[in-house]
């Protein structure tokens, strides 16, 4: 199969595009379309996400590609805020975030930590994005009632450095063990899918809002039900989930089996499904039910170690249900419970 045959395919802004021909790629080089940090895929060619500049065929035509400087800090081309930030802790962390005078962030009811006196903060009525503003009043009670159907709030917090000079600091905290997972929007097309209630925080533009499930199998047995969380924009948001977060990157028609309650994030490009497990025998005594779920490529996916159901049933499962006393853990419970007549 020669150069020109359909069979490459580019990462740009966290969109695939393709199948495509060499020569389209070479074109798209030297009309400035893509750059030499633009990653590209071909079965056979390169077998993971390679950057063109190291690719030999592309690597001529990348030589001859102006690089534009990077964006000044604090400068958006964009409708969101431009953010910096700060994470701290290990498996109970929280997110410092750094506001220039003017910018702001939004987040979750109850989810400040901390925040500076610079820092004003205001109660608003749906997400606060530029996408529900230019809707007038119907595109505010749209976003709040979006919220409604994903169990949060019909308010979101949004804090604002109303002072002058020098930067601005608020954090804010997970409300479980786990991970605050930052992803650019930019990056992934513009549009992350997510579980309810994993949006912890993320910039002001940002709109919060669902994404429904097309499939009936997806929506009664995909851990997450019918409705999810749709965050859109060109800013920064950051997510929370639970245990350790696995970030991959699966190619066209690349397809992960998962446990359903362990996807967090993925992006639009993903297709999201649900299977039926065809071993009954494991079903019922491996403990890993009748159902998972099937990510197909291309596009990024986020996956938790541990969900916090799972986490707050074994806690439930393992906490004695009769109650107990004071003295349990140390030498006398032993004693008490034999009283008691405990297990």
């Amino acid at each position: 199969m020669g150069e020109d045959a359909k069979m490459w395919y580019l990462s740009i802004a966290g969109q695939i595009q393709g199948p495509m021909g060499a020569e389209d790629i070479v074109s798209k080089l030297k009309s400035g379309a893509v750059n030499c940090d633009t990653v590209a895929f071909s079965k056979g060619i390169v077998d993971d996400w390679t950057p063109l500049e190291e690719i030999p065929q592309f690597a001529s035509a990348s030589q001859h590609v102006l690089s534009l400087p990077p964006v000044p800090s604090g400068v958006s081309d964009g409708l969101s805020d431009v953010i910096d930030y700060n994470i701290f802790g290990d498996d109970i962390q929280f997110l410092e975030v750094e506001l220039d005078p003017g910018e702001s962030a939004i987040a979750e009811a109850g989810a400040m930590m901390y925040m500076e006196d610079d820092i004003k903060m205001q109660t608003i009525f749906g997400d606060g994005s530029s996408k529900s503003a230019n809707e007038g009043w119907w595109g505010v009670v749209k976003s709040a009632g979006k919220r409604i159907l994903t169990g949060e709030s019909l308010f979101i917090t949004m804090f604002t450095h109303a002072g002058q000079g020098k930067k601005a600091k608020v954090a804010f905290a997970a409300p479980y063990p786990g991970k605050i997972i930052p992803v650019n929007l930019r990056e992934v097309g513009g549009t992350l899918i997510c579980q309810k209630e994993a949006f912890l925080c993320g910039a002001k533009g940002v709109s919060v809002g669902i994404a429904f499930q097309k499939k009936i199998g997806v929506g009664f047995f995909g851990g997450e039900g019918f409705i999810m969380q749709k965050l859109e924009g060109d800013g920064l948001v950051f997510c929370h989930a639970g245990g350790t977060i696995m970030c991959k990157d699966l190619l066209p028609g690349q397809t992960l089996r998962v446990d359903t309650g362990c996807v967090v994030a993925y992006q639009s490009s993903v297709n999201f499904d649900v299977q039926f497990s065809k071993d009954i025998k494991s079903a019922f005594f491996g403990g890993e039910g009748f159902f998972f779920a099937t990510l197909t490529g291309p596009g990024r996916i986020w996956l938790q170690s541990i969900p916090f159901s799972r986490f707050a049933t074994r806690i439930f499962a393992a906490a004695k249900q009769s109650g107990g006393h004071k003295e349990e853990g140390s030498v006398l419970s032993g004693v008490f419970n034999l009283i008691g007549g405990k297990d």
